[in-house]
């Protein structure tokens, strides 16, 4: 994968995060939303970690889907309680040797020099507090897959806590902590912000802009650069197929270098030959969405078929559910047969429906999305052999 910086853009955002925008609650907390696969994370990684770093910030990183098999609230303490650690290192060690139990940082907060790192005991809020004063300097807190805290209890209560965090360590003109989450799925974020009772109610859902013509302008510098034979290169064409390809960094390189190998076969002009490998890919993805719609149960069907269609007003048990379910199978689904129908949807692999800790339900993959509402409006929905009627088997 090639180095792109997007540096311009993180120095703005630092900026924002620090309170320094005219304009904007970022320093409130700024979320971010981007699909998958399109670079998301590796801004997060590659540019606005580093720009923080150099503005003299304290970084501390998490992604909660690196091992979803772990509670995303276990997973922040640990990367706080790391980086916590790192800070007391010596200190810890100065008090070992003293033969002391326990150190205090800025001489406020005992902490068990035994236990640094687990956060036992020690709430978050205290320790992003203590990381805060440990490093003398404010400390950003980056979370990559926000929107998976909300699928445990301890998740969601992670996220309580760092609102409190932020409230009890900025003040005005003062910013100590810097919150950014960042999610593949709006809809899914917005649960952090959007009623009464989310932990960020009032902040808003930003979208993370999708890598632009700059992008493709420093990629076809780098192709003429080492190949001389294909200048000038064509970049209208390039963005035509980045854009058909989702404007998935990944996708558009491994094709650019599929149709740019020597052992490819291809003569002439490569960029005809990568806009028809962005419209295979865009096929390849629709037809994998379908076979795993097809090989559904009919409830199982019906009811992603209601969860696509209502986004996130989706309510599987209300009355209005229950008789779409009935209408579109032709027979009554009760609440727990819609309920096995749900779990069923959680339980594949790859799953196909999440769940909060709250019991609210959306599709796992906002690709599916689109892909529902393009056959819908192209008049070929359901994808079933004979459209509008379900078989009756799953009862």
């Amino acid at each position: 994968m090639i180095a792109y910086r997007r540096t311009a853009l993180a120095q703005q955002l630092v900026q924002a995060l620090q309170g320094n925008a005219l304009l904007g609650d970022a320093h409130n907390g700024l979320f971010l939303a981007a699909p998958r696969r399109t670079g998301k994370s590796t801004f997060l990684q590659g540019d606005l970690t580093p720009a923080l770093r150099l503005a003299g910030v304290e970084v501390v990183y998490v992604d909660l889907w690196a091992d979803i098999r772990r509670d995303p609230g276990a997973l922040i303490a640990e990367a706080i309680g790391h980086a916590l650690q790192a800070h007391l290192g010596l200190v810890a060690r100065t008090a070992k040797k003293a033969g002391l139990k326990a150190v205090k940082v800025a001489g406020t907060l005992d902490i068990d020099t035994s236990t640094i790192g687990q956060i036992n005991g020690l709430t978050l809020v205290d320790a992003l507090r203590s990381l805060q004063q440990a490093a003398g300097r404010p400390v950003a807190l980056i979370i990559d897959e926000a929107q998976h805290a909300l699928t445990s209890d301890a998740g969601e209560a992670a996220m309580t806590a760092l609102k409190s965090a932020r409230d009890q360590m900025n003040r005005p003109g003062v910013v100590n902590l810097m919150l950014v989450m960042s999610g593949s799925d709006r809809d899914k974020l917005l649960r952090l912000v959007v009623s009464a009772a989310a932990p960020f109610y009032g902040s808003q859902i930003q979208a993370l802009p999708p890598l632009d013509t700059d992008f493709i302008a420093h990629v076809a510098a780098l192709v003429e650069a080492q190949r001389p034979d294909l200048v000038p290169v064509d970049r209208a064409a390039l963005q035509e197929a980045f854009t058909v390809f989702g404007h998935r960094p990944q996708f558009f390189m491994a094709a650019m270098g599929a149709v740019l190998s020597p052992l490819s076969g291809h003569a002439g002009r490569f960029e005809r030959a990568l806009q028809q490998a962005a419209r295979d890919q865009q096929a390849q993805d629709e037809a994998q969405m379908e076979s795993d719609y097809r090989g559904l149960k009919p409830t199982e069907q019906t009811v992603l078929w209601r969860m696509l269609d209502q986004g996130p007003r989706f309510r599987p048990y209300d009355a209005e559910a229950l008789r779409f379910y009935r209408e579109k199978l032709g027979r009554p689904v009760s609440v727990p047969q819609a309920q096995k129908a749900l779990e069923s949807l959680r339980q594949r692999t790859p799953a196909m429906v999440w769940k909060s800790a709250r019991g609210e339900y959306a599709v796992e993959d906002v690709a599916m999305h689109r892909w529902f509402q393009a056959r819908l409006a192209a008049g070929r929905w359901p994808p079933a052999s004979q459209p509008g009627s379900l078989p009756l088997d799953d009862r």
